[in-house]
C-alpha cells in the first residue's frame, strides 16, 4: 500500500466533521498517482456520494470529454475534491469543514502527488488556494504560483470554471475548452524551466 492509498483510506473512514454522519461514501480521488496534473472540485455530488468516485455525473462526462481534447484520459491525471464527503442537499460545504478536509487530506494527498500544476475547477475550489477576492470571471485560464503550507512545495494553480457551468450556459462550453488548451502547453513550458 502506498501513501496515497493509505490517505484513501483514512478519508474513508474519516470522522472529523459533522459531513461524515451524512455521507454514503467518502470520495478520496481517483487517477494517477504519477500525474503532473491534479483537477481539484468543490466537493462530491449525490451520484458521487453512492458510488465513492469524483466528477462521474454530467459535469464529468464534459470533463472527460475535454481532456480527450488535449490527448489525456481520468488514468492520467488525478481528479479529487477539496471537501471529501457530500454536504447535504448539496449545500456549499462550511468554512471549517473546508479547513479540516483540507488540512488533513488534501494538502497531504498534493505533497505525495507532487503534481507540476493544479487545477481548481470553479470558484469555491479556486478559493482554497487563491484570495477569496479573485473573481473566477477575471482569472480563470492565468497561471498562479502558490506554496503547500505543509511542505513548502511549490505549484502552479490555473483555475477554470466548474464544468458544470457548461451545463446550464452553453457559451461556456468554448471557454472552458479554450482554456483546457492551455494544459498541455504550460506542461511542456514547465519541462523546459526546470
Amino acid at each position: 500500500m502506498n501513501d496515497l492509498d493509505r490517505i484513501a483510506d483514512d478519508i474513508r473512514l474519516c470522522h472529523k466533521c459533522p459531513l461524515a454522519q451524512t455521507r454514503i461514501c467518502a470520495v478520496p480521488g481517483t487517477g494517477s498517482g504519477k500525474s503532473d496534473i491534479v483537477f481539484i472540485g468543490e466537493a462530491p455530488g449525490a451520484r458521487e456520494d453512492r458510488e465513492g468516485l469524483p466528477f462521474i455525473g454530467a459535469a464529468g462526462k464534459f470533463l472527460d470529454e475535454m481532456l480527450a481534447d488535449i490527448a489525456l484520459s481520468r488514468a492520467d491525471v488525478f481528479v479529487t475534491n477539496v471537501v471529501k464527503c457530500r454536504p447535504p442537499d448539496n449545500r456549499d460545504p462550511l468554512p471549517e469543514e473546508v479547513r479540516i478536509c483540507t488540512e488533513a487530506y488534501l494538502w497531504k494527498q498534493l505533497e505525495v502527488l507532487k503534481p507540476k500544476l493544479l487545477v481548481p475547477l470553479g470558484r469555491h475550489a479556486m478559493h482554497r488556494f487563491l484570495p477569496v477576492t479573485e473573481k473566477i470571471s477575471e482569472i480563470h485560464g492565468t497561471p498562479v504560483g502558490i506554496t503547500n503550507p505543509l511542505s513548502g512545495e511549490k505549484y502552479v494553480v490555473l483555475p477554470l470554471y466548474h464544468p458544470a457551468a457548461a451545463l446550464y450556459n452553453g457559451s461556456m462550453r468554448e471557454v472552458l475548452k479554450r482554456d483546457f488548451r492551455e494544459i498541455p502547453k504550460m506542461i511542456e513550458k514547465m519541462k523546459y524551466e526546470k
